[in-house]
């Protein structure tokens, strides 16, 4: 089946006018019946299917009674729901929860992430995550455990059944984060999630030498109904990549870092060493 056109902000501003109506407890009809129109122009305006102008989305969410901020949100979405790819930027640093990686992890049917230098954040324990918080120089202390519930929220996605495949480099899973005990609470953590039968943990061996994701980390999205999507974090900004030959390009580094890989029997007997390593250590 085609996958039907869509983009990362129309998905987000689409959830966000639905999150807006059920919030305020109106259907489509009802909001209609107040705004003193038709209900096919709330469902157009939900949609995303053009029709509409700003004026009409603000006295929608006038009568949704939504936060000046969502407000503000999705009016500034609003002109380009149709524009492929996004650079979010965040100011001095990352939003505490990144609402739109989560939103789409939350649809996603397959998940692949290459990290060279720590645990993915979707298997970081509560103790790693704390200790890569504190570590940071642009996160602040009042901010350390509103961010790791926010990780620890992507421990249900994985729970629900999500496929996914994590690609690791050794440097990032001998990388000692915060102490001796929290090293070991992770390691044990990551062998638990590879023996899930969605997930596969595979390590890159430090002694593969140069490798196609050097440029660092990223995220692949796969969709039952959208088109793929590419996820890259930096300290202060998101960069979204959905034009087809973007997307393409790191499909390509998917397939190179699975032929460099370990198979995942394979990085859990790496994993169960150091496991080994770090508890005869401490």
């Amino acid at each position: 089946m085609p996958k039907r056109f869509s983009t990362a902000r129309g998905r987000e501003f689409g959830e966000g006018l639905r999150a807006a109506l059920a919030h305020a407890g109106l259907s489509g009809r009802a909001a209609a019946e107040l705004l003193g129109c038709q209900e096919a122009k709330v469902s157009d305006l939900v949609n995303g299917k053009g029709g509409s102008n700003e004026t009409e989305l603000a006295r929608l969410l006038g009568v949704c009674r939504a936060k000046p901020a969502e407000c503000e949100h999705l009016l500034d979405l609003f002109p380009d729901t149709d524009v492929k790819g996004w650079w979010q930027q965040h100011g001095s640093r990352s939003p505490v929860r990144n609402r739109t990686f989560v939103e789409h992890m939350a649809v996603a049917k397959k998940l692949v992430s290459w990290q060279p230098h720590m645990i993915p954040d979707a298997l970081q324990t509560a103790a790693y995550a704390r200790g890569v918080l504190r570590a940071s120089s642009t996160v602040p202390a009042e901010e350390v455990e509103a961010r790791v519930a926010a990780r620890l929220e992507m421990h249900e996605q994985l729970r629900r059944g999500l496929s996914c495949s994590f690609f690791l480099h050794e440097f990032a899973l001998r990388l000692c984060v915060d102490s001796v005990e929290t090293q070991a609470e992770q390691t044990r953590h990551l062998l638990r999630m590879a023996t899930r039968s969605n997930t596969k943990i595979r390590i890159l061996p430090a002694d593969s030498g140069a490798h196609a994701g050097l440029h660092g980390p990223f995220t692949q999205f796969s969709f039952h109904q959208y088109e793929p999507l590419v996820w890259v974090e930096g300290e202060n900004f998101s960069l979204i990549l959905e034009e087809k030959a973007a997307v393409k390009s790191y499909e390509t580094i998917v397939d190179s870092l699975g032929q460099t890989s370990l198979d995942a029997d394979t990085s859990k007997e790496v994993i169960t060493d150091l496991l080994r390593t770090i508890e005869k250590s401490g």
